[in-house]
């Protein structure tokens, strides 16, 4: 497995760490932290670059910290025949299980395009959080939210047709797994995102075949709620998509 490698200085028109910066934090979870703990956690890390098809960690890796995703799309995936199951795009923050249990790590996280990410490593936070232990509780949230979805998608795995199924998740990636703060990006109703996930990723997340997730999505584009592009998907009404989910997805 190839190493997260530092942000290289020579990359063409790299991101500079104040635009990493502003990315994550236009999302609620980092805006919301106490100024100590935010001030730490940009103190401590550093970016890393990945290039499309690296490895970020593996299953059974041993535990490095967390992440927070500025550029670029991860793939998250379990053991087959589970497979991908989500992607994580910015301004999502990522790896806080391992963070509170030490153990090794339960996902495989490989890039998906180019990505920019900003690492905070395991044993400098622990050792910060061993004397400031209040902080631990925003953490606790983000791991939280993380169950939250996590159990909100098995609920729709189990209990709802496939329609529904592809609305909802389409929703929750336009949305993201940390919502970006109102103003930081169109509200959801009137949203114009263009998604980076295929119709076979999207097959594979949702554990339906390449050709039914190809009827949904075209019906969902005669309705007006999308467009799709090659590799794309750009939601044009978002609230027609919620309508199509069965209403608002639990997070």
């Amino acid at each position: 497995m190839r190493a997260p490698r530092p942000a290289r200085a020579g990359t063409k028109h790299p991101p500079s760490l104040a635009d990493l910066w502003a990315t994550i934090s236009a999302g609620h979870w980092f805006r919301s932290l106490a100024p100590e703990l935010a001030q730490q956690l940009q103190a401590l890390a550093q970016p890393v670059t990945l290039a499309a098809g690296d490895w970020l960690f593996r299953r059974g890796d041993p535990p490095c910290g967390l992440y927070a995703v500025a550029r670029g799309t991860l793939d998250l995936s379990g053991p087959e025949p589970a497979g991908l199951l989500s992607l994580a795009e910015p301004p999502m923050w990522l790896g806080e299980i391992s963070l509170f249990d030490g153990h090794s790590r339960t996902h495989d996280v490989r890039a998906a395009t180019d990505c920019c990410l900003l690492h905070v490593p395991q044993a400098a936070l622990r050792e910060w959080l061993r004397t400031h232990p209040a902080h631990w509780q925003p953490l606790a949230l983000l791991l939280a939210d993380r169950l939250r979805a996590c159990q909100a998608a098995l609920e729709e795995q189990v209990l709802l047709p496939a329609p529904q199924r592809l609305a909802r998740r389409l929703v929750r990636m336009a949305e993201g797994f940390d919502p970006w703060l109102p103003g930081a990006r169109p509200h959801p109703a009137c949203l114009r995102r263009e998604l980076g996930v295929s119709q076979e990723h999207l097959a594979r997340m949702l554990g339906l075949s390449r050709q039914t997730t190809n009827q949904i999505l075209q019906a969902l584009q005669q309705s007006g709620c999308l467009l799709l592009r090659r590799g794309k998907i750009e939601i044009r009404d978002g609230q027609a998509l919620r309508a199509a989910g069965g209403g608002t997805p639990v997070h």
